[in-house]
């Protein structure tokens, strides 16, 4: 039978608004940095068509049992892992798995905010025509002079953390969903008219054959890992944002059809990204595979070199920075939500005092590209002994926080929440629908889970 729970902050107007801005949440540099270099570095079609199936098999079932657990819960992913536990009769020890997700948004964000800073200032850079006619040494050096400024990066980053708190502060109708209904659409808009850009480059049937026609074999093991990997990650998973979202849904949405349509469109921009990218990355003889250097040291010569190059240029780091911004928010958000229903403050303190927090950590990842660039933190441990503040943090969150949380969110939807509360939840009637989803998240996406965790720590064996 359903609870009658309700959040205290309010919920999303419609499931449109929660579909905004869980697509919000999951589209970010992710999709628009990280995609396309690691289709580039692993051979195109044969890796995207492996990313899908991942997607279904894996982003999918967990972004359900995220949803669901949120939804439950109605509060912060701490006090809904506490509660649900107590309901179940379960262990107060589940109530780490809303701890981890918090702190993940918190430690993701402070370095997040940084990158984030780097697109905002090529925005600039590109408009004051900066990249045209520039060589590869002009851009690397454009972008080492940005990195190994501590106060210019310092400025950005306290720039996208203000814009942050703005939002997030205002509360969930009239911050994040006022945000995302303007942001996302937009977001999409930019995203056509740089495909629109690309295809005029002569190159644009090329690059769709490098994204879909598969070719297996420039596929390898690793690849399929990292597949793996990335529709695990890309969908914003194991880090609380999915489950304080979903604690704002209402009860008579479909969680089962709102996270297909999210994960749709999650993939949307990165396939979207890719068509982009591709075409001009060709036209101008640069290499696919470049890896992070793709969007701020490749990208920037090929906009330098095209007609209308500066006025893309500049649309292309907007579109990032609004990709990164609708992820930013929703990093924060289980934070806030906790200090509002356990230490009696307001929306606004709450965000100030997360915000403030947030920035102080984030002032390492600043200091890791130029003053603390020689400091290991954690140099005493092998595996971090060439890991500035900024790679542990990455490393951490990325391959250890996050994988652990999503494996946990999938035990514990499917092995310790009982059967008839995940059913009542999902509503996804007496079909086959709900047998299938269960029997994924029960066995198919742990095991996966599992080998992207161990395989991230460098535990499995290279193929």
């Amino acid at each position: 039978m359903s609870t009658t729970r309700t959040s205290v902050h309010g919920q999303w107007s419609s499931r449109l608004a929660f579909i905004l801005a869980a697509t919000g949440s999951a589209v970010g540099l992710g999709n628009i940095w990280k995609f396309p270099y690691i289709t580039g570095e692993n051979g195109g079609g044969a890796f995207v068509l492996v990313y899908l199936v991942c997607i279904g098999l894996i982003g999918i079932p967990i972004m359900m049992a995220e949803v669901l657990i949120g939804r439950r819960g109605r509060q912060s992913p701490i006090n809904t892992m506490m509660t649900l536990a107590k309901e179940e009769k379960l262990s107060k020890v589940w109530a780490l798995l809303g701890w981890s997700g918090v702190l993940a948004g918190v430690l993701i964000l402070s370095y997040y905010s940084v990158i984030a800073g780097w697109a905002m200032s090529y925005i600039f850079r590109a408009g004051s025509g900066a990249f045209v006619g520039v060589t590869a040494e002009g851009v690397s050096s454009i972008f080492s002079a940005l990195i190994s400024d501590p106060e210019r990066l310092l400025a950005w980053h306290t720039l996208f953390m203000v814009m942050t708190l703005i939002v997030v502060a205002r509360g969930v109708r009239s911050g994040l969903e006022l945000a995302v209904r303007y942001l996302i659409p937009l977001l999409f808009v930019l995203l056509f008219l740089l495909v629109g850009y690309a295809y005029t480059t002569g190159h644009f049937g090329e690059a769709l054959e490098f994204l879909f026609k598969p070719d297996f074999s420039k596929l390898s093991a690793e690849s399929v890992l990292i597949a793996m990997g990335h529709a695990f990650f890309t969908l914003s998973l194991g880090m609380g944002a999915i489950m304080v979202y979903g604690s704002y849904l209402p009860a008579n949405v479909s969680i089962a059809r709102t996270s297909i349509i999210i994960a749709v469109l999650d993939t949307l921009v990165a396939l979207l990204a890719g068509m982009a990218i591709f075409p001009i990355v060709f036209a101008n003889g640069l290499e696919p595979g470049s890896g992070p250097g793709l969007i701020f040291e490749t990208l920037p010569i090929a906009f330098g070199h095209m007609s209308f190059g500066t006025l893309f240029g500049v649309l292309f780091f907007l579109l990032l920075s609004f990709a990164a911004w609708t992820s930013a928010i929703s990093l924060i958000e289980p934070a806030v939500a906790w200090l509002v229903e356990n230490r009696n403050m307001t929306r606004v303190q709450s965000t100030i005092w997360c915000g403030v927090v947030v920035w102080l950590v984030g002032l390492g990842s600043v200091f890791s590209f130029n003053l603390w660039s020689e400091f290991r933190p954690l140099g005493m441990f092998p595996v971090f002994a060439d890991k500035n503040f900024f790679d542990v943090l990455d490393f951490i969150t990325s391959n250890v926080m996050l994988p652990l949380g999503g494996l946990l969110i999938a035990v514990f939807a499917a092995w310790r929440l009982s059967r008839s509360t995940s059913f009542d939840e999902l509503k996804m009637g007496d079909g086959l629908a709900y047998p299938l989803w269960r029997f994924l998240v029960r066995y198919i996406t742990p095991i996966a889970v599992l080998i992207v965790f161990l395989d991230a720590l460098g535990i499995l064996p290279d193929f």
